[in-house]
């Protein structure tokens, strides 16, 4: 909603502030001069600034929620030890409990797939929706043919 409201702004500034002809050429160099308003140079970093911090929705495994933080640092540091290559956010607090969750799965299959390798570690853990960070592409090695 945020970032609407910053593009229609963005758009009421451009054509409100700024002359008809905002860009005229130069010379015959192939070169354009842009006369704007330095408000939009603003609104643009604003705006870029604003939409770089945001998540994307996804999935994470919770695998532990309880009013002791001490107990859920501990869960947590057990969790890293166990599996190194996986984030780990927590101990977070959810009034009334800390939560400790992991993963950024983009897909509740994917959240899936590695809840059931935590499950034994972890019986208490279950999967929940929550804003991810983006998470790396990893490439996929093409299979050869034989012939």
């Amino acid at each position: 909603m945020r970032s609407v409201f910053l593009f229609f702004t963005f758009l009421f500034l451009c054509f409100s502030h700024s002359p008809v002809c905002a860009q005229k050429p130069v010379s015959d160099t192939g070169k354009v001069e842009l006369v704007q308003d330095f408000k939009i140079k603003e609104l643009v970093s604003k705006h870029i600034e604003v939409n770089s911090k945001a998540g994307i929705k996804g999935y994470r495994v919770k695998i532990h929620f309880g009013a002791d933080k001490s107990r859920a640092s501990e869960i947590k540091a057990k969790f890293i030890s166990k599996f190194p290559n996986v984030p780990a956010y927590g101990p977070i607090y959810d009034q009334p409990n800390f939560t400790v969750r992991v993963g950024d799965f983009r897909t509740k299959l994917e959240a899936y797939k590695f809840y059931k390798d935590v499950k034994p570690e972890f019986p208490s853990a279950f999967i929940v929706q929550d804003e991810i960070e983006m998470p790396s592409l990893e490439s996929v090695p093409e299979k050869k043919k034989t012939d």
